[in-house]
Order: C-alpha cells, then structure tokens, then sequence
C-alpha cells in the first residue's frame, strides 16, 4: 500500500483543497488552520483532522507547535491584488503569505502547494517569496515551479485561471504538471455540472423557499446554523417584481444588453458597454465562469440560470456543484456564510490532479 502523506491545509476554508488531495486516497490530515469560524466548522464536518484550528494563523503559529508534515497546501488570502475591486499594494493580507512560509520551515514538507489569484504571479509578493528561495534565504532549501492553470483544463466544471506555486524540497526533480491540461479542448460543461438537479426525487425542486432548513449546532460554545447537506442549499432569494421581469427578459446566454430600455437601472441607461457578464445567464454548453462569493446576486456577473424559463441566480447547491463539491457534502453558517466558503474554494477537480501528481512526484523521489 502507497505511503499515507501528512498533510497540512492553511487558510482552509471549508476543506474544498483538502477533499480534492483525499480523494486520491493518498493524505491524511494533520492540522487545519482557518481564521473564519463557519469555515472551519465546515471542515471539521467533513475531515477527520488531529487538530481544526479556528482562529488566526498567526495566533496558531504562535500557540503551538507546529509538526512535521509530507505537503502543506493553501491559499493565502487574495484580495489586496485581486482584479475585482481596487488594488492595495500595502494590504496587511498580500503578507500572510509570509505566515504561509513560515510553516513550511517549521514543517519541513518535501512539497507545498500555494494558491493564489493570477495577478500574484506579478505581484511585489511573489517576487519577495522567489528571494526567500535564494541562497541565505528562509527558503533557501527550496525551489519553486509556478503556474498558471486553468481550473476547466483539469476537469473542473467552471472557467477559474489561478496562480499555483508548487513548491519542492531543492535537489528533487520538477513535478509533472503537463503544458495542456487533460480537459484543454473538451470542456466540462454546466449541463454536466447539473446532471442529476433535474431529478427531483434526488433533488427537491426550488420553490419560494428562501431559506435553509431551521437546524442549528453548537460549536466550542458558539451556536451556529447547520449542518446541511449540499442539496439543502437549493434554495431560491426573494426577488423584486422588477427583477423577475428583467430576468424574463434576457434569454439564453444573454445578459444586461437585452433588457429594455424602460426596465434598465438608470446606472445601465448610461453605460452601454463595460462587463457583457452582468445579468447574464450561465452557458448549458460551456464552463461556468468564475464562482465568487457572491455568485447569489446577478447583478455581479454572468450567475442567472442558463434555462431562459427559470427567472433566477443560480443556487448555492448549484454553485457547490459547480465548485465540484459532493452532494453529500455538510455545510455550516448562515446563506452568507456559505456563499462566501463556496465561493472561495479550489474547484475540487483541480485540487484531486495536483494531489495526484504531488503524490506521483513523491513516490518517484523516494
């Protein structure tokens, strides 16, 4: 039997980097490190871990002792060099990547695996990380190998370019990662995604329900919604009669530009270019774009259900799915809560490839 890798995930989130590296049946959790607590009662629903820290990383690498582990994965937070939004160069969370590789020399890990949006890759930080690597540097034992790959070319179900940094112990050969992705060319789609929704004795239909089941749990003396199951989350908003009658308006693979000019927001009557995304209904054939945190809101983006006759953002079961979370999947937190852990996630398909080849990679180095 293959070697169990220990595995350390920062900045975990709701588990979805976790899930895609155990689905190879090749690591097992050691610590878990998340700041929000709905996340990290999220995962401590989904991972068996000897420790789910809830709390910050700082306070985490302060309070204990770190151990030793085979991989550390993660995704520093992004939002200080995300496109969305404006950029701040001197955002406090553009450093956490510095806690990140903090851990790494306390661990020790043959790999790592650090996640981050695309602009990182030409950020001021990574070109500090890559002079951490250098010789007299805290990372002078390592060599990095970054990429930037798009989640739909490994087998995800939505359009997601993200900057991976594999990270190896110096003196070990490259990871494997192929210039073209297995999927490059032959996409999954968002009808595959929702394969199965259809169904509704194993999907109950979305009605005018708004909200999730009334369930709660307590968690270290904090009582929280939850858990719910992955098609609990099929639950609909309370939509405008104006909005209802905009989305009746738009039609398959349409968006902002096909609502009449009387139904417009006069902020659109203005501006007739900018994003074809806004109001826009997701393509049956294609990948989905980008899942973000707000994917609930069509005013955000291309997040309107691809079916012209069904007036509605996609769901958060449907965004889960997009995300490649499993059906059984438990969730904890308010509709906000768990919107944003969706929305933050590594779509599972891609975390599961470079699971494998770091696996792959470690089984030909020893």
């Amino acid at each position: 039997m293959s070697q169990r890798l220990r595995l350390i995930d920062l900045f975990a989130g709701a588990g979805g980097m976790t899930q895609g590296f155990k689905s190879t049946r090749r690591y097992e959790t050691v610590v878990a490190v998340e700041l929000d607590r709905y996340a990290s009662a999220t995962f401590a629903q989904n991972h068996k871990a000897a420790r789910v820290y809830a709390g910050g990383i700082e306070d985490w690498l302060d309070g204990d002792l770190v151990p030793e582990a085979d991989v550390i994965i993660g995704g520093p937070p992004c939002q200080g060099f995300s496109a969305l939004g404006k950029q701040e160069v001197l955002d406090e969370r553009n450093f956490l990547w510095r806690k990140y590789a903090e851990t790494i020399i306390k661990a020790q890990p043959r790999y790592f695996v650090l996640e981050n949006v695309r602009q990182f890759l030409t950020s001021p930080q990574f070109a500090e990380l890559e002079s951490w690597t250098l010789p007299g540097g805290p990372l002078q034992n390592y060599e990095l190998q970054p990429l930037l790959l798009n989640a739909a070319d490994f087998g995800a179900y939505q359009a997601r370019v993200r900057t991976i940094v594999i990270g190896r112990r110096r003196g070990l050969p490259e990871v494997a990662v192929p210039v073209e992705g297995p999927f490059k060319g032959k996409h999954r789609t968002v009808e595959d995604a929702f394969a199965g929704v259809r169904n509704e004795r194993l999907i109950p239909k979305v009605t005018s329900v708004s909200d999730f089941p009334d369930t709660r749990t307590e968690v270290d003396g904090v009582t929280m919604p939850g858990p719910f199951t992955t098609p609990e989350l099929h639950v609909t908003r309370n939509y405008t009669d104006l909005s209802l009658r905009r989305f009746a308006t738009i039609p398959a693979g349409g968006n902002r530009f096909d609502i009449p000019f009387d139904l417009l927001a006069d902020c659109w009557k203005k501006h007739k270019n900018g994003s074809g995304d806004v109001m826009g209904r997701l393509h049956w054939t294609k990948p989905s774009v980008t899942i973000r945190t707000e994917f609930f809101k069509p005013e955000k983006g291309r997040y309107l259900h691809p079916d012209p006759t069904v007036h509605r953002a996609i769901t958060h079961f449907e965004a889960a799915r997009l995300q490649g979370f499993p059906d059984t999947y438990k969730w904890m937190g308010s509709k906000t809560a768990i919107a944003r852990q969706i929305g933050n996630a590594v779509p599972i398909q891609l975390a599961a490839f470079l699971g494998q080849l770091i696996a792959d990679a470690w089984d030909e180095s020893t």
